[in-house]
């Protein structure tokens, strides 16, 4: 939404309206990065959605934070910046959404970014999202990265450049060592324009029809009155994979026995809202560290002076510092499957559970499941969460990937650059190496890492709930722009790819031509 705000606005002719649910962003612990670890459970800036019981995770019901802040989710999330791999973009032009291969988007991700390396082929300089490496990491990340060199991985500085493939430090995005959330990037400098209103504390009720099949408004709530809102040309919604489909629903786009379950009057029939959803679906293996240098004992107090006076140090640090991407043998052979984020702390559920002592923590997971879920509607009222069937490991082939995930963490930390650092495994254990052990480990400690989508899906096809322009299908002046849209899921974090579809989305609404595709020969490291 925020991008959106900003490119839209820069016309001086288009008046933008930007409804947001939650506050602005001057909770402090947003812009400090390793504040994240208070966000994950501040219920007044976050959703704090939770799964329906998940029945291949032993019926738990798994925790999903959402930003409910001005730059949504990107003002609460780990700032790691991936792009995912270029071979998920050309799938989703395969898959009948010509304009989005990978050469055609790349013109946006770089338009977006301010990458403090410079300029390349690949990267961009003076976009609003700025890019930049660590301002601290902790030297265990370092460590971690030597343990995957000595398993045979090879080192990567850049998993947005030529290769994604191996391990590194993830870059962030973050601003002089503070947080760069869309509302900071692009917000912020639009901010002063006349044409651009931003309502914060308004939750939308649902949209508002001038016609059987064109919608022209939309009806909020704010300070205890009922608003509406009429827009000139078009509604735009950008509220992500389960607050998107929850409003079409709300006003009558749907699955129409799902919508009259709920007691809503069918107005448009759209069988796939809701359908679709895809999660990363993430497992930790936890160690004890011997050595006190982990972030599990710092003095919140002396971080947090530190980096008010002058913001370096620890609290820099987007505590999922080091990361990898690797082929695990179980899928294409030309692109990674498995993505990992090394903590050098204790993590364990979203930080919640604070165990004691000194440790790190290796999460990993499957980036392309196979498993697909759904949104429920539970009743005509807005306020009351939408039921969340994330279906998780309801393949066969999920629960194999899961379980390479924990052999190959295993196999990094096993190295020896980790012996002067290693203690006891407390997750899974060092006595669990049987496959019936470890599957039931994974039941019970598996957990989101934050990368819903696909519940709007775009297509060509008539069951697609967007097409290629993400205009809703059958109806006039509505469109859906975020990360619902996605047909499937990217091979990596999802912030970045959300922004590039605004972008683009943004040349569409404005009705400018497409920027010029990139054709960028793909690496030999990545050919099959």
């Amino acid at each position: 939404g925020c991008a959106l705000a900003n490119r839209l606005s820069a016309d001086p002719s288009i008046r933008v309206l930007l409804l947001e649910a939650g506050p602005r962003d001057w909770n402090p612990f947003i812009h400090m990065p390793a504040g994240l670890a208070k966000l994950v459970n501040f219920k007044s800036l976050n959703w704090n959605y939770l799964t329906e019981p998940e029945p291949a995770l032993n019926n738990r019901q798994l925790y999903w934070p959402r930003g409910r802040v001005l730059g949504g989710s990107s003002s609460i999330n780990a700032m790691c910046y991936s792009r995912g791999h270029r071979s998920d973009y050309d799938d989703w032009a395969a898959l009948g959404n010509p304009g989005w291969s990978w050469d055609e988007v790349l013109p946006y991700f770089r338009r977006s970014e301010d990458q403090s390396r410079g300029e390349s082929e690949l990267h961009g300089v003076g976009g609003p999202l700025s890019v930049e490496d660590l301002h601290y990491a902790n030297p265990l990340s370092e460590v971690f990265i030597q343990a995957a060199e000595q398993a045979g991985f090879a080192r990567n500085r850049d998993f947005n450049g030529p290769t994604q493939r191996g391990f590194g430090l993830y870059q962030v995005t973050q601003r002089n060592g503070r947080r760069c959330s869309t509302a900071v990037g692009y917000l912020r400098p639009a901010k002063p324009r006349p044409n651009l209103t931003v309502l914060t504390g308004a939750l939308t009720l649902g949209l508002v029809f001038t016609g059987s099949d064109r919608v022209g408004g939309v009806r909020f709530r704010r300070h205890g009155f009922t608003q509406t809102a009429m827009a000139e040309r078009e509604v735009l919604l950008a509220a992500g994979a389960i607050n998107s489909p929850q409003l079409l629903m709300l006003s009558g786009i749907g699955p129409a026995p799902m919508l009259e379950s709920a007691g809503v009057s069918v107005r448009h029939e759209l069988g796939e809202v809701g359908r679709n959803l895809q999660d990363h679906l993430d497992i930790c293996t936890l160690t004890r560290c011997s050595q006190p240098i982990t972030y599990d004992q710092l003095s919140e107090l002396r971080v947090g002076l530190r980096y008010f006076l002058h913001h370096e140090g620890e609290g820099t640090s987007n505590i999922a510092e080091g990361g990898g991407f690797l082929v695990s043998g179980r899928g294409r052979a030309d692109r990674p499957d498995v993505q990992m984020h090394f903590v050098p702390a204790l993590l364990d559920d979203h930080g919640r559970n604070r165990l004691p002592g000194d440790g790190y923590t290796l999460h990993a997971c499957p980036l392309r499941p196979e498993s697909r879920g759904y949104l429920a509607l539970r009743s005509d009222n807005p306020r009351q969460p939408i039921a969340i069937h994330a279906n998780y490991l309801s393949q066969a082939e999920d629960l194999e990937m899961m379980l390479e995930c924990v052999r190959l963490s295993r196999q990094v930390l096993g190295q020896p650059a980790f012996k002067p650092f290693r203690g006891h495994e407390i997750y899974p254990g060092n006595d669990i190496t049987s496959r019936d052990g470890l599957i039931e480990f994974i039941r019970t400690k598996a957990e989101t890492i934050y990368h819903p989508v696909g519940t709007c899906r775009m297509g060509s096809d008539p069951h697609a709930v967007v097409d290629p322009e993400l205009k809703v299908r059958g109806i006039e002046g509505l469109r859906v722009i975020d990360a619902s849209v996605m047909p499937t899921l990217v091979g990596g974090n999802t912030n970045a790819p959300t922004i590039m579809i605004a972008e683009k989305a943004a040349d569409m609404i404005l009705g400018n031509a497409a920027l010029a595709a990139r054709q960028t020969p793909e690496p030999a490291a990545e050919a099959a």
